[in-house]
């Protein structure tokens, strides 16, 4: 039907063809873009899945690592500078997997810097849990209980790890021996004060339950005696004795006659004399020979351990005023300087092969 003025009525337009199902051409078009849509996402999630698959068995295999290597992670080291070290070392092979897997479980903040060690064949994932606990290398020095301070400084000097110099030898009898744990980098001023302080926790631990009737109230003259008791014998079970025996000798005015004393004010602590004692170096004036002065001398003479204070503070009751070495390790004890000369003359025999 057609208006007054001939022109077409748009009503009477054609119709969008429909296909066999309905749908007009626009529709059909939005179909297509809706099918190619979904084929993207399921190629793209197909991809991915091969990529995550890829990743994980990387991420999880045996690493490239053929003998145990140890790699130090330095301070403020970001991850990709962290997996490069670990790639460059030899320990993964596919950085890429390593910084993303940290990424993932969050743990990319979390990498401690340190010394770390890595067996043969390690995981990627067995080396990103190591680094995130922080499972460095556990290095240790052991200060045996006797060494001076300057051979506890000479040890320090030569333990593998440690860092920087001490430039002054600690006080005689400040460092407490035992075994002291550490880090890589970590500085022998550092493990200086560490000892220092564990020194003087000890003391005032054991101070509290000293005995009563000690022949000093000072702790430096406690661990002065304890220092002459650590080298005078290295049985445990005879240390209280031995400090009972000093005791002894202090409360009457006897001097101590330590042959350890004489030793170190012939040496200064400098390291063990390299020869046995004669009558000559009893007689040496020194103010730490106790065969010339009475009394304690003027400071330890070594480092005595936690056992060797103990003894000090409170050490056994005995009637004994001398000893000497029995042959054996140990050392015989005397309540008279008759028993004690026979004690001597047994032990020169022994030393001389006769009896």
């Amino acid at each position: 039907m057609s208006d007054p003025n001939g022109s077409p009525d748009p009503y009477d337009a054609p119709q969008e063809r429909l296909d066999l199902k309905g749908r007009t051409r626009t529709q059909r078009i939005v179909r297509r873009i809706e099918v190619t849509l979904i084929a993207g996402v399921l190629l793209a999630a197909a991809l991915a899945g091969g990529v995550g698959y890829w990743g994980w068995t990387h991420f999880t295999e045996p690493g490239p690592l053929d003998q145990e290597t140890t790699l130090v992670v330095p301070q403020g080291a970001g991850l990709r500078a962290i997996a490069r070290t670990l790639a460059d070392g030899g320990v993964i092979a596919q950085p890429e997997v390593f910084m993303a897997a940290a990424r993932l479980t969050g743990r990319h903040g979390a990498l401690r810097a340190g010394e770390y060690a890595f067996e043969p064949g390690v995981s990627q994932q067995q080396v990103l849990a190591k680094l995130t606990v922080g499972e460095t290398v556990d290095r240790f020095v052991t200060i045996p209980e006797g060494l001076t301070s300057r051979q506890v400084v000479d040890l320090l000097a030569e333990a593998e790890g440690l860092v920087g110099e001490i430039e002054e030898v600690p006080p005689e009898g400040s460092l407490l021996p035992e075994t002291y744990h550490y880090e890589r980098g970590v500085s022998r001023a550092e493990m200086i004060r560490r000892m220092q302080t564990a020194m003087d926790e000890a003391l005032a631990d054991l101070w509290e339950t000293r005995a009563p009737d000690l022949p000093f109230d000072d702790k430096q003259d406690a661990v002065t005696l304890a220092s002459i008791v650590e080298k005078e014998t290295g049985v445990g079970a005879e240390r209280a004795k031995v400090a009972g025996v000093f005791v002894n000798r202090l409360k009457r005015g006897m001097r101590l006659q330590s042959d350890p004393t004489v030793i170190y004010s012939l040496t200064e602590g400098a390291g063990p004399l390299d020869r046995a004692l004669t009558r000559a170096d009893w007689k040496v004036d020194h103010p730490y020979n106790t065969y010339q002065n009475a009394g304690l001398p003027p400071g330890p003479i070594a480092n005595p351990g936690r056992e060797a204070l103990a003894a000090a503070l409170d050490p056994a009751e005995t009637d004994a005023l001398y000893f000497v070495a029995d042959g054996a390790g140990g050392h015989a004890f005397a309540r008279t300087l008759e028993e004690h000369n026979r004690n001597v003359a047994r032990w020169r025999r022994i030393r001389d092969g006769q009896d």
